[in-house]
């Protein structure tokens, strides 16, 4: 297949993501310019556009929150997974992969009931259930990914005189990249989701219109909250996308 033919599908998935990504940032910074017409779609509901805070403040809270449990997920997950495909922690691999998926296997909603008597409302309680749900995707991933790694091309290495560290940075992580960020991907795409729930908790997030609509019976609320969490669950699941190309073009250039 030649170059121009692959190049096709990728413009037609940029072009794409800038759209959306546009689309995304024109709503987070004019939802209100939208309130004649959810007057219009929504006659009977008063008021038809959620006014309590910002979209752009809990766009923000919503993203920083998934940014911070997303770094602590990938850091702990990736370390884990490294620890587990080493020689001195390979025996704890079943240990780690059935701690891993005990935190996906309670609901968020259990989590935050057991958090917030001890850690109170708010941001924290929010915080470990997302570190809790994100990790076994980075795990299994991390573990998966190093090991496609050939054992020949290991050997290869040591052959020539490479260490244990300079194996797993120089040949192991680079082969298994494209394999752990998409372990990442998931990992963050569930935490943009999941984020919206610790609302029920005094979370800042893209959640709040949405529980406020809930109690209220306000469906507007509920529209412009989902849209928005849509729409960023998209933009980077994109997002992640385009990097995982660049690192399995990377790899294709260095097979050919």
């Amino acid at each position: 297949m030649s170059v121009s033919a692959l190049s096709r599908p990728v413009s037609s998935r940029l072009a794409l993501l800038i759209s959306l990504s546009v689309l995304l940032i024109a709503l987070v910074v004019g939802m209100e310019q939208l309130a004649p017409l959810f007057r219009a779609l929504f006659p009977d509901q008063d008021p038809a556009m959620y006014q309590r805070e910002s979209f752009l403040n809990l766009t923000l809270a919503h993203l920083a929150l998934v940014l911070v449990s997303s770094l602590i997920s990938v850091s702990v997950g990736v370390a884990a997974g490294l620890f587990v495909t080493r020689p001195a922690g390979r025996e704890f691999e079943p240990l780690v992969s059935t701690l891993a998926a005990i935190g996906q296997t309670f609901p968020p909603a259990a989590v935050l009931a057991i958090v917030v008597p001890v850690a109170g409302f708010g941001f924290v309680p929010t915080l470990v259930a997302l570190v809790l749900y994100g990790l076994l995707p980075v795990v299994q991933n991390t573990v998966a990914g190093l090991g496609t790694v050939p054992a020949q091309t290991l050997e290869a290495a040591r052959g020539n005189g490479m260490n244990a560290w300079q194996i797993l940075w120089r040949i192991e992580l680079p082969l298994a990249m494209r394999v752990i960020i998409a372990g990442v991907r998931v990992s963050v795409i569930i935490n943009i989701g999941t984020a919206t729930i610790g609302s029920t908790v005094g979370a800042k997030t893209l959640g709040t219109p949405i529980i406020a609509g809930l109690v209220g019976n306000n469906l507007p609320y509920v529209v412009q909250g989902a849209v928005l969490v849509g729409l960023l669950a998209i933009v980077t699941d994109l997002a992640f996308e385009r990097l995982e190309q660049r690192f399995s073009f990377g790899e294709s250039g260095k097979a050919s």
